[in-house]
């Protein structure tokens, strides 16, 4: 007693159909998961910086300078920098420099952070010290830690922007120039 089997036979057509939309549902799927562990980085370089910003124990690593009239230029991280460790502060922006730039060293004062509705926080505080006297602005949009730090003098209008990463200091790796 033999059984007959039916066996159904794709043309070629058929089965690269099949496949290509099994390919793209898994694609999709890939796609998803990773767009969900990238956003739980986010939150946790977030939460990291936001409570680096509180302890006043930060670095901002800048690899973007905008200047006063829009002009950017994309620099090092490691001699670009903004940090503050309790009331000290160093502002070093060395955009042709490799070796690290002039910085300014001071006392931070008038510190304030205050948070919007939509969680963006925003960061301000004065420094004074050693070739620097001018208002830090710090603004860390909710769920990044992406920064950008505006540094007004206050003895002439040569306002610049720093656009960078926002860390915990103990994760920073920059190199601290000359200071004036």
């Amino acid at each position: 007693a033999q059984q007959s089997t039916v066996k159904r036979i794709y043309p070629k057509q058929e089965q690269k159909s099949e496949n290509r939309s099994e390919r793209r549902k898994a694609e999709r799927k890939q796609r998803q998961s990773e767009k969900f562990i990238q956003a739980e980085i986010d939150s946790i370089n977030y939460a990291n910086a936001l409570q680096a910003l509180e302890n006043l124990d930060f670095v901002l690593e800048a690899d973007q300078l905008v200047f006063k009239r829009g002009m950017s230029v994309f620099v090092s991280t490691t001699t670009n920098f903004i940090s503050v460790q309790n009331d000290k502060a160093v502002v070093q922006i060395a955009p042709f420099n490799a070796g690290g730039g002039p910085n300014g060293v001071g006392l931070a004062s008038n510190i304030q952070i205050k948070t919007d509705k939509r969680g963006t926080s925003y960061f301000s505080m004065s420094v004074m010290g050693k070739g620097i006297s001018a208002t830090v602005s710090i603004t860390l949009p909710k769920g990044t830690d992406q920064a950008s730090v505006t540094v007004n003098p206050n003895f002439h209008s040569n306002r610049i922007t720093l656009n960078g990463t926002l860390m915990p200091a103990e994760k920073s790796r920059v190199f601290q120039g000359i200071t004036f």
